[in-house]
Order: structure tokens, then C-alpha cells, then sequence
């Protein structure tokens, strides 16, 4: 097989880093590589401590000024923002395919959620108030008037993942913009490139409706960089979308000030002895494999009732070879490459481990064409690593179970708490499971991937704190001040 070359990415944007008012020349870059077959696509830039600190400096000067900034202007600058990201709706799946490795088809999903969360941000902007309070229901309150509003939280730091590059930026970006929060963004090092794109785009729609660019600002680099930025005095939120260790060190390392945390999952879906087989398997080959698994609520734990385990296997099996596995850039490819080697060699282990610790490979396990395998394991033990962590590839594992009581107690004995799903015909058992998991949120007859970008999302114990979506974001981005006013 003749390996085609990767594509070659040039954005439309200056060179360098968006620090302050300029595009800021640095020393240092590095590759961007097409996950596909390691061709690279570009050179990013690299910043250092010496960027994160102009770009802290830059960003506490436009706390005032951006705070000011009217609603009017707030919500010109999302809907503008989204205006020019349908315009090259199609340049950006060809950045996402190039830097992440991802089949077309999801990155296009990107693309579209990414466009309908700058339309709610600006939507959100004009339900940011507050209320009056009855301050006489006391005593010392008569004579006196009382009100709150919502006010900025100041300096906001976005970190985010390298799977969903744009709309993760997007998701940090856009409420901090809509809240009137100034917002320094790092992208992950391995996925740069959409988000220096977006935050031209974004700076000079802020230029446009009188708000200071250095509103609007991104630092690259390592983990000092991240470090210096999360925990500058004058930062009045993080929001992080990654790994758990990662971010209890980012809460740690942020402390006192605010943190919002989307971190990892190991997602379940429960399939009751009434569900339906055929939805359910289609939920597993949906919601088990795209973005090639590399999702915080993809499905990678099935809990599977003994009375219909063999009939649905079955069927997960009859299916799963219709997934196509290839280069991202088919329209047809189902599975690509990880996003680089090291994940790859990952995966693998776990999923030899979970073999040598009892499980039994139904699927997979194999690379073909730079890819990992669709993989099925089935009766791996809870001990696994690729059932008690987060194996962010395109992995899943059967357990049987006596019940939906057994099923439901194992969900909830992962350390994670993000998204878990459950296929049932009984109204009962459905709120029951609503009512049971000790998850962020319950998904019924659907995969547990499914996420609204209006919808509160986030998790629970390791999973994280805080939600976004752009209502809620926005509600966790500012802070309430209560006024009260003597009337006589």
C-alpha cells in the first residue's frame, strides 16, 4: 500500500502568538503531525514563560475594559465569530483531520457543534441578570432596596484537550467572551492549529465592535507554561478539559481562586434484560468508536444482563465489522490513528493486560492501517485497566451481571462520574437509574455520549466540577454582587 502524504496546513492568521495587541514572534517551534502516517502538516509555535506572562499582563489590563464592554457589543462578537467560522465550515474539518487524526465525519460534527455554541453564547448574553430581594422580610431590611447582578470573575484561563481542539476553545472562548470575561486559551501542544485560527477570527471581531484584542489571547508550550498561567494571582477562573491527574494538580496548583473541571471517564451503558438489543448494540458501535474513541464519554464499560448477554453479543458482533477502519480523509472511515504513537502503544497494553487478567478479546486488537482495531473485550474484571480507568481509544468492555441492581452498584464503583446510559422499555427503571447513578448526567436509550452544547455538562468525583454549556459556563464565569440602597 502506497501511504499518501499528509495535508499541509496554512492557516490564514499571523505568524506567531496572539499576546497583547499583536502577534507576538517566538524562538521556538514544533511539529504538527498528521496522526495518520506522522506526516507533518505545519510548524506551531512554541511559547514560553516569558509569553505566559505578557499574556497574564495583557489580560489583567483588559479586565476593566472588557467588563465595560456593553451587551450589545458582547453578543455582535459571538455572532460574528460564528458567522466567519461557517464561512470556512470546510477549511476547518480539513484543519481538524489534519492535526487530530479524526474521521471527517466527526470532525465535521465538530465543526457544526462549534458554530451552534458561538449562536447560544450570543443567545446567553441577554438572559445574564439578576433579581431584586425583599430585604423587608426582616426587620432591619425596611426602608431599604435590594438587587444583585452578575459581574465578570475577571481573568479566565482556558486549557484544553487535543480531541475536540475547536470546540473545546470554543466551549472556554465564547461564554468567557458573552460573560465579559477576558480569556487567555492553551490549546493542547499535539493541536494547536484550529484554535490559533478561531482566535484570529475572534480578535478581530472584538477590534470590530470596540473591545480590546488582548481580550482574546493564546499561549502554546508545556506544563510550566499551563503552571505560570493557572496560577497568577490575578486569574479569576480556570476551566480545563482533560485528564484527572492533570487536573487536580491544575486545582491545586489554582487554589483559591476557581476551577472548572471536565476531566475523564470510563462511560457505562446498561443494558436491562427488557432493552432493546438492536438499539443497544447500535449504541455501542456508535458511542464506542468515533473521534476513534478518543472521547471523555465514549461508551467503554457495557453492563450486560445474563439473560440476554449472548443474544446481544451477537449482535455487537454480527455489526462491528461494518466499521471502516483508514485515513481520516475518506469519507467513509469510521476509525483512524490515535493521535500519536505513545497512544497507540498504550491501548495496546491495556488491552493485553486485560486479556492476561481473565478477559477475552471478541473483537480487535490489533493495528491495521495506523489503527487501533474497533476492539470488544468481554468479562474483563473491574480491576482492568481498561475498565477501571479511562482508556481513551477505541476499546470496549462486556461484563455480565446478574441484574439491573448489579449493574447499576458497578457503574457507580468507578472513581468516574460523567455520562453513563441505560437501554430499558420501563419507565420505572429508567428514573430509577436517573435517580441511582452518581454520574453528571443519565442518557436513556441513547448512548451516554450524547451531549446538547446547551445542556449542563460535567461530572462528578473525578470526573470534575463546575459545568459548561454555555448558560451554565457563563453562570460559573461571573459572580454575583448584591446592592442595597436605603429608600427613606
Amino acid at each position: 500500500m502506497v501511504v499518501q502524504p499528509g495535508p499541509t496546513v496554512t492557516l490564514p492568521c499571523p505568524p506567531g502568538l496572539p499576546i497583547g495587541t499583536e502577534w507576538r514572534h517566538v524562538q521556538a517551534g514544533a511539529p504538527v503531525r498528521f496522526p495518520y502516517n506522522g506526516h507533518q502538516v505545519a510548524t506551531a509555535p512554541v511559547g514560553t514563560a516569558t509569553e505566559a506572562a505578557a499574556a497574564l499582563d495583557a489580560g489583567a489590563t483588559a479586565v476593566r475594559p472588557f467588563g465595560k464592554l456593553s451587551s450589545g457589543a458582547r453578543r455582535a462578537i459571538c455572532l460574528d465569530v460564528r458567522a466567519e467560522l461557517a464561512a470556512h465550515q470546510d477549511d476547518f474539518i480539513d484543519v481538524l483531520i489534519a492535526e487530530t487524526g479524526k474521521p471527517r465525519k466527526d470532525c465535521a460534527t465538530e465543526v457544526t457543534r462549534a458554530l451552534f455554541t458561538w449562536d447560544a453564547a450570543a443567545e446567553e448574553v441577554a438572559r445574564l441578570h439578576g433579581e431584586t430581594v425583599p430585604l423587608d422580610s426582616q426587620p432591619a431590611g425596611e426602608g431599604l432596596f435590594g438587587f444583585w447582578t452578575r459581574r465578570p470573575i475577571g481573568l479566565v484561563v482556558g486549557i484544553a484537550g487535543f480531541n475536540y481542539p475547536l470546540l473545546l476553545a470554543s466551549h472556554k472562548v465564547a461564554p468567557a467572551i458573552a460573560a465579559g470575561c477576558p480569556v487567555i486559551c492553551k490549546p493542547a501542544p499535539a493541536t494547536p492549529l484550529a484554535t490559533l485560527w478561531l482566535t484570529d477570527i475572534a480578535r478581530r471581531a472584538a477590534q470590530r465592535h470596540g473591545a480590546p484584542v488582548s481580550a482574546i489571547q493564546v499561549v502554546t508550550g508545556d506544563a510550566a507554561v499551563g503552571n505560570q498561567l493557572v496560577s497568577d494571582q490575578r486569574v479569576g477562573a480556570v476551566s480545563f478539559t482533560g485528564s484527572a491527574s492533570v487536573g487536580h494538580r491544575i486545582a491545586r496548583d489554582a487554589a483559591p481562586r476557581k476551577t472548572l473541571l471536565e476531566l475523564g471517564s470510563n462511560a457505562a451503558l446498561v443494558v436491562a434484560s427488557d432493552g432493546d438489543l438492536d438499539r443497544a448494540a447500535d449504541a455501542v458501535l456508535r458511542g464506542g468508536f468515533y473521534g476513534n474513541g478518543q472521547a471523555c464519554i465514549s461508551v467503554q464499560r457495557v453492563l450486560v444482563c445474563a439473560s440476554i448477554r449472548d443474544e446481544f453479543l451477537a449482535k455487537l458482533t454480527e455489526r462491528i465489522g461494518d466499521l471502516v477502519v483508514g485515513d481520516p480523509r475518506a469519507p467513509e472511515t469510521d476509525v483512524a490513528a490515535l493521535i500519536d504513537a505513545a497512544a497507540t502503544e498504550r491501548v495496546l497494553d491495556w488491552i493485553d493486560a486485560a486479556q492476561r487478567s481473565g478477559g477475552t478479546l471478541l473483537h480487535g486488537g490489533a493495528v491495521r492501517d495506523g489503527a487501533v482495531e474497533p476492539t470488544v473485550l468481554v468479562d474483563v474484571p473491574e480491576t482492568a485497566l481498561a475498565w477501571c480507568e479511562e482508556v481513551f481509544g477505541p476499546v470496549v468492555c462486556v461484563r455480565t451481571v446478574a441484574d439491573v441492581d448489579a449493574a447499576l452498584a458497578s457503574v457507580n464503583r468507578s472513581r468516574y462520574g460523567l455520562h453513563a446510559s441505560i437501554f430499558t422499555r420501563s419507565l420505572a427503571t429508567a428514573f430509577r437509574a436517573i435517580d441511582e447513578l452518581d454520574v453528571g448526567g443519565v442518557v436513556v436509550n441513547e448512548v451516554p455520549g450524547f451531549r446538547s452544547d446547551i445542556m449542563p455538562y460535567g461530572g462528578v468525583k473525578d470526573s470534575g466540577i463546575g459545568r459548561e454549556g454555555p448558560r451554565f459556563a457563563i453562570e460559573e464565569l461571573t459572580v454575583t454582587r448584591m446592592a442595597v440602597l436605603r429608600t427613606e
